[in-house]
């Protein structure tokens, strides 16, 4: 197939990337740690790590977990937010030549016992804060070894005990529990774990491009989460592909290293776990956020020093326009402000540009795409209202339900193959058998149009579609619409069951003008939608239901007018 995207890349943005300059991910990381051993790679609280610490750190975890007994390509679980931990135990699995199987931290005993139990993982790093849902399913999984951590164990022997103290008793953000321990199980706390791997040396991994590196289970929004197979080879290229897609955003910089990449959304996601390993990559350093929910706090992290990129999802970018400090930042050291996640609305784009100078670069990926499939061209001076266009080395095509190509600017399912996409799921022949096309392509699920330049447009998701007296409705669409209503600040739309049309559109809004009507609402839809696609009900909340990483949940809001 042409791929036709090519006439519009960047200047010296690559076609494709050479995954095979690397053995393995680990092998991609050990170089970087090396490389830039004296370059700074985090800041969380104000308190820095240097690669060369991060590159001691994790092959002494890596050391001690190859001393229990873990087997190359052993699950190991880690259920960390965006602390230093994450990114040491992240590599010291890796470089062991085992597994990670990162874990929701605000995962429920039931969805927590299910991933350790489907992943068959037998060890997992976790911070305390959460060790009272892992002592409710401990008994009935595999699991043998718990390194459990505290917030302040790598942020300096002083100011760590601190923190620990400060979280445990001041802010009582840990619940208590107890780790029934049966059929030797055993628990190390992190330190020790590190402190007794100095003992050990590191056998280097044996682990290969086509070893799975990762298994990156999917939201489970619509049932019971699946694990994503993500290979070396899936990691070092999705890697490669980002390095050479944001070049030109970093060019001004003149050495990406230099750049201070912002780390709020949750690290266990696949969107921050790529932009963690091309900071390692490139010798940058990751400004880690534990909380940007609260969001005051947020604005003050960005204020200490300058960011150069942003990744956020729609809500979190939405957030950080209403606050008023924000509006004052300094955004002249900002290259990029990288939409993924959700979609992105045309109202919080063009806000952005407004506030910041800067364009909200929009870009789609999955799971199993290791982040990033699409990208729009980061130097963009527009928001397109597309998801861009496919990065190098991959190939996008949109297809009918029997798998064949359908005409240019014509609707279809959005299917993608490359070196970045998940060979399939773990155990599941099924689904698998399901998922990919007979030449090769994943289903991804989104329903899209390709126009002649090969930018793609999301209409939606399948499963959100909305069916009006037999017109489909995306509610992408309503959303973008309405989002462009004064005083709407979110909204989300869904279809209802409705007697006379099969279903109605139905709006929830949340508004910044408390003025705001269901009259404005509505003639605002009737002047921008045709009439099938208008909604019949408005509904105005206080806020709507969210994943942890700031997906609206459609699911929820349908079940609460059933």
């Amino acid at each position: 197939m042409d791929k036709i995207w090519l006439k519009n890349y960047p200047a010296g943005v690559p076609h494709t990337v050479e995954p095979g300059q690397y053995r393995s991910a680990a092998h991609l990381l050990e170089e970087a740690m090396q490389k830039h051993a004296a370059n700074p790679f985090s800041v969380c609280l104000e308190r820095w790590t240097s690669y060369a610490e991060l590159d001691r750190q994790s092959a002494q975890l890596g050391a001690w977990l190859q001393a229990q007994g873990l087997e190359p390509g052993a699950r190991v679980a880690i259920m960390l937010p965006n602390i230093p931990q994450f990114a040491a135990t992240m590599a010291a699995v890796l470089r062991a030549g085992c597994v990670c199987v990162n874990v929701n931290p605000l995962y429920t005993a039931r969805e927590l016992e299910h991933q350790l139990n489907d992943s068959g993982a037998t060890a997992i790093v976790i911070l305390e804060n959460f060790a009272h849902t892992l002592a409710e399913v401990l008994p009935r999984t595999a699991v043998r070894h718990v390194v459990l951590t505290a917030m302040g164990d790598l942020l300096g022997a002083a100011y760590g005990a601190w923190i620990t103290f400060a979280v445990r008793h001041l802010a009582k953000m840990v619940p208590a529990f107890v780790l029934p321990l049966t059929g030797g199980q055993k628990v190390t706390h992190f330190g020790d774990a590190l402190a007794q791997g100095a003992g050990h040396t590191l056998a280097p991994s044996q682990a290969t491009l086509d070893c799975t590196a990762f298994l990156q289970y999917t939201g489970g929004t619509t049932g019971l989460s699946k694990g994503a197979v993500l290979t070396h080879r899936n990691i070092v290229a999705a890697v490669l592909q980002a390095e050479a897609w944001f070049a030109p955003a970093l060019e001004r910089l003149g050495d990406a290293s230099r750049a201070n990449n912002i780390a709020a959304l949750p690290l266990y996601h696949i969107f921050a776990l790529t932009l963690c390993l091309l900071t390692i990559r490139q010798g940058a350093h990751l400004t880690l956020v534990p909380n940007p929910r609260d969001i005051p706090k947020f604005v003050k992290v960005l204020q200490k020093r300058p960011f150069h990129m942003l990744p956020a999802v729609n809500t979190l970018f939405n957030a950080l326009l209403q606050n008023a400090q924000f509006r004052t930042l300094d955004f002249a050291p900002l290259c990029m402000a990288q939409a993924g996640g959700m979609a992105a609305s045309e109202g919080t784009a063009r806000e952005w540009q407004k506030v910041t100078h800067t364009t909200m670069v929009e870009g789609w990926g999955m799971s199993e795409t290791c982040a990033i499939g699409t990208n729009n061209p980061v130097n963009s001076t527009s928001f397109s209202g597309t998801i861009g266009l496919p990065l190098p080395g991959i190939d996008l095509a949109i297809k009918d339900e029997d798998g064949h190509g359908v005409a240019l600017g014509s609707a279809g399912e959005i299917c993608i193959r490359g070196p970045n996409v998940t060979p399939g799921y773990y155990q599941q022949p099924q689904e698998n058998a399901n998922a990919f096309t007979a030449d090769g392509f994943l289903r991804t699920g989104d329903i899209g149009v390709m126009d002649t330049e090969g930018y793609t447009r999301i209409i939606d998701r399948k499963k959100d579609m909305i069916l009006v007296s037999g017109f489909n409705v995306y509610p992408n669409e309503i959303e973008n619409v309405v989002s462009l209503c004064p005083g709407v600040l979110e909204c989300a739309a869904i279809g209802i069951p409705d007697a006379q049309q099969g279903e109605a559109v139905k709006v929830f809004v949340v508004r910044s003008d408390p003025a705001l009507t269901e009259d404005a609402v509505m003639r605002h839809c009737h002047d921008n939608l045709t009439g099938y696609k208008c909604p019949r009900f408005i509904e105005f909340r206080n806020d709507l239901p969210k994943t942890n990483v700031g997906k609206v949940l459609r699911r929820q809001l349908r079940s609460s007018t059933a």
